[in-house]
């Protein structure tokens, strides 16, 4: 099966908030070599007014990867994951993401298109706080190799 072109356009429900806690920053903290004190030391990140430990900014990838996973899994759309190679990903930030956050994002498929046996699709997941505000929108393309390419 091969993409399913017609999820161009498509706009997923809200996801089930994400509850921002100060060990999954610390945890991603590390794993990014991010080693701004703020990220770490709630005292640090009131030091600079927040409220609690903030979020390196790449941080919002994790609560947008949830929301792509309606996409990605829906066997409708045919995505053969084991085909996808990351394209691009940008981000834009409203306000930082701290521990205490919960976060809700809905997931819009913007744009398929298909070339060489390629697809390339780009997702769009809109990051709000539980309060309405947005905090994040992180746009994400990825390729997904056609089983008729070379070498696949």
């Amino acid at each position: 099966m091969s993409v399913n072109v017609a999820f161009a356009g498509r706009q997923y429900s809200p996801n089930p908030a994400y509850e921002v806690g100060r060990e999954k920053i610390r945890e991603f903290a590390d794993a990014v070599g991010a080693t701004h004190a703020a990220h770490f030391d709630p005292a640090a990140a009131r030091g600079l007014g927040h409220p609690d430990v903030i979020a390196p900014p790449t941080f919002a990838v994790v609560v947008a990867q949830r929301a792509e996973q309606q996409y990605i899994a829906d066997p409708d759309a045919g995505i053969d994951f084991s085909r996808v190679v990351h394209a691009d990903e940008r981000f834009t930030h409203h306000r930082p993401i701290h521990a205490g956050m919960r976060l809700v994002t809905v997931l819009h498929v913007d744009s398929i298109v298909e070339r060489a046996g390629l697809a390339m699709i780009t997702t769009r997941a809109e990051i709000t706080a539980d309060d309405g505000g947005p905090v994040a929108t992180v746009v994400s393309t990825i390729a997904v190799r056609g089983p008729e390419v070379a070498g696949s």
